[in-house]
């Protein structure tokens, strides 16, 4: 089965170097010639685990094609899947100009029947502007075609991507008749095989899923942010309140761990375009509107417990940086925590030196020479006062403690065992941890 990718992101590529692996003949289609002659040579824009050894073995055998012309690539093909950028709107909704864009192109180049499938993140109701911009496109050029729009939305984690393409939990796929049906139906069979289900739905339902789903785990975790502080105010540890609620079954242990707040690519964007819709249709969306302002506040609340440790005095405090990627495993910048807590500390006049396993080149082209850059943990600790963990990279997680000269630690992911760094002579604040001089004054 030949099938276009169209956008070589995140999505567009892992989706198009997976199919690939599964003996589909893939083309991944980008208008940015220097990202498409850059895979050619086997550099890929994007860091995830796994990914850049696929896309050379599938490209080398000829299963994976990179081009800049969706003209030359469609013909023949019996997938079409959009995978372009959605960014948000100034009111929070998704902006479709390229997914239409796109969906034009396909319909003034297609040569015979297709399924042109929308695996962007899209809010409901695109599916039927996509159809539009493609029968106007055919009408243009006065061809009768028959095609399908169908969508099919991702639900990859960012650092276990690859792996949740090839071992999906599930595969979600909306169709508006048999015959898009038995198209997806062919294509997703090596998966089927394995035992993963497919969703077969309206195509409505498949677009509100996709965000209904990302809105339910950024609550799960604003949830458990509030009870965070709540926890420090009242002299419990969350920490223990997180393990008593995770053991039931019904609430689990997954997205309750607090933290300096939710990044990425993903749930930002998609609990603003979904409260947006709610919008538009005339409902308001309380409990999303709360989830958005909770995580906005988190991100400050690390900056808050330095600010209070040094009295509100951070002139020529150095304060050194660990993590800068919204989470483990990525290079992805976008909406994550660190920034925020940056940019307040050298707002403040603080000295600022970060580290990060991989995401610094990406970081660096926000920041700037703004901060010192680092080559490793300990790098960055020297000269420092306090550190502050943002990310819980594994190389994080047991550093040589008597290596770090700072002796004042901002835990913002909750990984260090508070008690033994304040044995050691730290003092150490986390996030929905009492201070011992809190818990003291709890009455018993």
């Amino acid at each position: 089965m030949k099938v276009v990718v169209i956008g070589t992101g995140y999505v567009g590529l892992v989706t198009g170097a997976c199919l690939a692996e599964t003996g589909a003949e893939v083309v991944c289609v980008d208008v940015n010639a220097a990202k498409i002659a850059g895979l050619r040579q086997g550099v890929l824009p994007i860091y995830e685990p796994g990914l850049e050894q696929i896309v050379a073995r599938n490209y080398q055998n000829g299963r994976l094609q990179f081009s800049t012309s969706l003209a030359g690539a469609i013909p023949g093909a019996e997938v079409a899947f959009i995978a372009v950028g959605t960014p948000p709107g100034e009111d929070g909704s998704a902006d479709l100009q390229y997914v239409l864009q796109v969906a034009a192109e396909i319909g003034r180049c297609m040569t015979g029947y297709l399924v042109a499938v929308t695996k962007s993140t899209v809010p409901v109701g695109t599916a039927a502007r996509v159809n539009r911009a493609i029968k106007d496109a055919l009408l243009e050029r006065n061809a009768d075609m028959d095609y399908d729009v169908a969508s099919n939305p991702e639900f990859l984690k960012e650092g276990a991507a690859v792996s949740d393409f090839m071992k999906p939990d599930r595969i979600v796929a909306g169709v508006n008749n048999e015959r898009s049906r038995q198209v997806l139906e062919t294509l997703y069979a090596p998966f089927l095989l394995n035992g993963h289900p497919i969703h077969f739905m309206d195509v409505a339902s498949a677009e509100m899923t996709k965000y209904a789903a990302n809105a339910m785990l950024a609550t799960k975790i604003s949830f458990m942010n509030d009870i965070a502080a709540l926890c420090e105010l009242v002299g419990a540890d969350v920490n223990k309140v997180r393990k008593g609620i995770g053991s039931d079954p019904r609430i689990g242990h997954r997205f309750i761990y607090p933290g300096a707040g939710y990044g990425g690519s993903c749930f930002p964007k998609d609990v603003k375009a979904l409260v947006s819709t709610g919008r538009e249709h005339g409902r308001r969306l309380r409990i999303l509107e709360a989830v958005e302002a909770v995580n906005e506040d988190q991100k400050k609340v690390l900056f808050e417990k330095i600010s209070r440790h040094y009295n509100g005095t951070l002139q020529h405090l150095v304060v050194a940086v660990w993590g800068l990627s919204f989470k483990p495993e990525t290079d992805d910048m976008r909406e994550a925590p660190s920034l925020t807590l940056i940019g307040a500390l050298l707002e403040a006049g603080a000295q600022v030196r970060v580290y990060d396993p991989v995401a610094m080149p990406e970081a660096r082209k926000t920041l700037g020479d703004a901060v010192t850059w680092c080559t490793s943990l300990y790098n960055a600790a020297q000269g420092a006062d306090a550190i502050a963990l943002m990310t819980e990279w594994n190389e994080f997680r047991l550093p040589d403690w008597q290596r770090i000269p700072a002796k004042v630690i901002f835990d913002g992911r909750n990984i260090y065992d508070s008690a033994a760094l304040r044995k050691n002579g730290f003092t150490y604040y986390g996030i929905g941890l009492a201070t011992p001089s809190i818990q003291k004054s709890i009455p018993i």
